[in-house]
């Protein structure tokens, strides 16, 4: 597939994602060791998107799952479609099967709904499997995923266990809302993917909006790099910078000002107090 992880970098440039070597190394880990990588970072860096993007360069179907408090093995693994089997039932009831035979039937693969997780390892093609803000999801759930990230696996106690035809590539993302289990992270190859510095940010804005001036591109990445020292509620990630970019292009904005940024701040801010407090201190955003 890859050499090098070299070769990862111009290949995910192409597809418009900016990255450098220390994360191109640990995609290029992820894909020759066949393990897991677990993704934390601040929201908007662009954790997400680096599943999108390797789905793209493999060519292959990503398969996503977003967590959420109280999310449990029925929406993530499998759910047996219970109306089909009561219907079956039904049918059976004057048949000469055995109850063990009329069993196996009504618990086969033909009453068996496969979620995100069961769908990943039954595809014939390798996939990407995003696992989106695990951190949001409770410790329960966390051990349910260990046999997967580990083996390959999924045990169903009607069938028994379920090998991956394929083994998927798995990114688990998390913006660390509270602490991973350790028995989770040992199972990953783990990176943080932080803020971009001024350069990095340069480089993703002219991927994204490549007719925009630098001087121009350089003072929203200064004042945006200013914005995030700041103890905002919401702190502006990668994509707020690109909604400003585009929105300052739309306004046909030649050069960053006070009234400018006071005019804009809808793109990049996402709390009443955070848009106060900007308003208040626009001029200290210049200096």
């Amino acid at each position: 597939m890859f050499n090098h992880p070299s070769e990862l970098i111009p290949k995910l440039d192409a597809l418009d994602y900016v990255v450098d070597e220390e994360l191109a190394t640990v995609l290029f880990l992820m894909m020759q060791l066949k393990k897991p990588l677990l993704l934390e970072g601040n929201p908007g860096v662009g954790k997400t998107e680096a599943a999108y993007i390797l789905a793209k360069l493999l060519d292959t179907e990503l398969i996503r799952l977003q967590c959420y408090e109280g999310l449990d093995v029925q929406a993530a693994m499998y759910e047996w479609n219970y109306q089909k089997q009561l219907l079956a039932i039904k049918i059976q009831e004057q048949s000469e099967l055995s109850a063990e035979e009329k069993e196996s039937l009504i618990f086969s693969d033909e009453y068996l709904l496969k979620r995100p997780l069961l769908q990943s390892i039954l595809s014939e093609k390798t996939t990407v499997l995003l696992i989106d803000e695990i951190d949001r999801a409770d410790e329960e759930f966390e051990a349910f995923l260990l046999e997967l990230l580990s083996a390959y696996q999924i045990s169903i106690p009607e069938l028994g266990t379920v090998k991956a035809v394929s083994k998927p590539i798995v990114v688990l993302t998390s913006n660390r809302t509270r602490e991973l289990s350790d028995a989770l992270k040992r199972r990953c190859l783990y990176f943080w993917v932080p803020y971009p510095d001024s350069s990095k940010e340069l480089a993703i804005i002219k991927k994204h909006i490549p007719e925009i001036e630098d001087q121009l591109a350089n003072q929203i990445i200064g004042v945006i790099q200013k914005l995030r020292k700041l103890k905002l509620d919401k702190t502006p990630g990668i994509a707020e910078t690109i909604d400003w970019v585009k929105g300052i292009m739309a306004l046909d904005i030649k050069e960053l000002d006070e009234f400018n940024i006071s005019q804009s701040l809808s793109c990049i801010l996402k709390s009443a107090n955070d848009t106060r407090l900007i308003k208040q201190e626009a001029s200290s955003l210049f200096q």
